[in-house]
């Protein structure tokens, strides 16, 4: 595997080939990823409960997504690593920019943040300032107190026209690619089809560009582990064997099916 750019990842998109996401915490599992021929590691801000115990994302701090993907970042060298803006690290572009920078600084190589319309001039300034930008439309875990829980979105024909439109508005301002979680996967298919830039999906069904799952979800790690999760350590021997054979099914289409998937 060459170094992975954003422009690698558009290309796998305009040849119809799938790639890998998976998030990563820390510099021995980034190493792993990268041995497993991983594309992208996103240093997500799930890592409050993950790492943490914490009940949602919520109580994650900037100092610690800069200090997790410093850790990434030396663990790894092709990989395309994601720095997640934590809950309440993007509310103005002043904020915006500042933190994005920090993350950029401590070696992502592009920044994630979650929602849709009101973020497009913050998208904007960073793109224009040289940080490349992932977007994060439908069920958004900084907005889990507002959606009332982790529940599916977009299966109401005005919010997935929303979620549609919200896409289509963060690629306009200059989005490089969008995760879309957590929504129908007839939905996720349209809005894939829509865009030109990769759609990576999580719990939105097998026609997206890509998949992301948590790490510690699909090893089994987890006490319990959502619809849309498969643990690959079922069928293999360690830890190794299992992201590789994660990375495989995503390209191969085996993974999603329908039984992690949403109507």
């Amino acid at each position: 595997m060459t170094n992975v750019t954003v422009t690698t990842l558009k290309a796998h998109k305009a040849a119809g080939e799938k790639f890998a996401v998976i998030t990563a915490y820390d510099a021995t599992f980034a190493g792993l990823v990268e041995d497993a021929g991983i594309e992208v590691i996103l240093v997500g801000d799930s890592l409050g409960m993950v790492l943490q115990g914490h009940d949602s994302t919520l109580p994650t701090t900037i100092e610690e997504m800069i200090y997790h993907t410093r850790c990434v970042s030396r663990g790894c060298k092709k990989p395309l690593v994601i720095g997640d803006l934590p809950f309440a690290s993007y509310n103005t572009r002043e904020e915006t920019m500042t933190n994005a920078a920090a993350l950029m600084r401590a070696g992502a190589n592009m920044v994630k943040l979650e929602g849709g319309e009101w973020l497009t001039q913050s998208i904007t300034a960073m793109v224009e300032r040289g940080i490349p930008v992932c977007a994060h439309l439908g069920l958004t875990p900084q907005s889990v107190n507002s959606l009332g829980g982790f529940k599916v979105q977009g299966r109401e024909s005005a919010q997935a026209t929303s979620i549609l439109d919200d896409a289509k508005r963060v690629e306009a301002a200059g989005a490089s690619m969008l995760v879309l979680e957590c929504i129908p996967s007839a939905l996720a298919a349209s809005i894939t089809a829509e865009l030109s830039i990769p759609v990576v999906g999580i719990g939105a069904g097998a026609d997206t560009d890509a998949q992301v799952l948590v790490l510690h979800d699909m090893l089994g790690l987890s006490s319990r582990l959502p619809k849309f999760v498969r643990n690959f350590m079922t069928d293999n021997p360690d830890v190794q064997s299992a992201l590789k054979a994660y990375n495989t099914a995503v390209k191969s289409g085996e993974f999603p099916t329908i039984e992690h998937s949403f109507s």
